[in-house]
């Protein structure tokens, strides 16, 4: 299906807007069924982005991020940290916890490597693959026949 860019008119200034070819592309892939009615600075000012535009989070929202004043469980000194502490729970600085995350190893994930057998089955009009991992046993001439037999679904 081919796209064009298109004129539009908003439902609420009045003025005309380009409907482009790309975000048409976008309604078609989301499956919206509708054009949009309206350009995109009367639909911020709908949304209730016309001021905040500049950013994005809470901040951006005018919600404020609670910071709580506490005391280090290394150092002893008084800092204030973006949670509320949980009882029993170690609360760290900033230096203490940059330190502490510089000391401990890093975590990698650990590699194996598996080498797979595949057998290419031919079941009537398609061919299925029977993949099978080294660690398992190796893929019997049985258990290729049966799964020649199958029925596709």
């Amino acid at each position: 299906m081919e796209f064009v860019d298109r004129l539009l008119t908003c439902a609420d200034c009045g003025q005309e807007f380009i409907f482009t070819a790309g975000e048409q592309l976008f309604f078609f892939d989301k499956q919206f069924k509708n054009d949009p009615k309206r350009c995109k600075p009367c639909k911020s000012k709908r949304a209730g982005a016309g001021a905040r535009s500049a950013g994005t989070g809470p901040a951006a929202a005018g919600i404020s991020r609670t910071e709580t004043r506490t005391t280090c469980s290394e150092c002893g000194v008084e800092t204030t940290v973006p949670f509320k502490p949980t009882q029993g729970r170690p609360v760290l600085c900033r230096q203490c916890f940059q330190n502490k995350r510089a000391a401990a190893p890093a975590v990698t994930p650990a590699t194996t490597t598996t080498t797979a057998t595949t057998a290419l089955v031919a079941t009537g009009t398609t061919t299925t693959a029977l993949v099978a991992a080294a660690a398992a046993p190796p893929i019997s001439a049985e258990v290729m026949t049966a799964a020649a037999q199958v029925p596709q679904v």
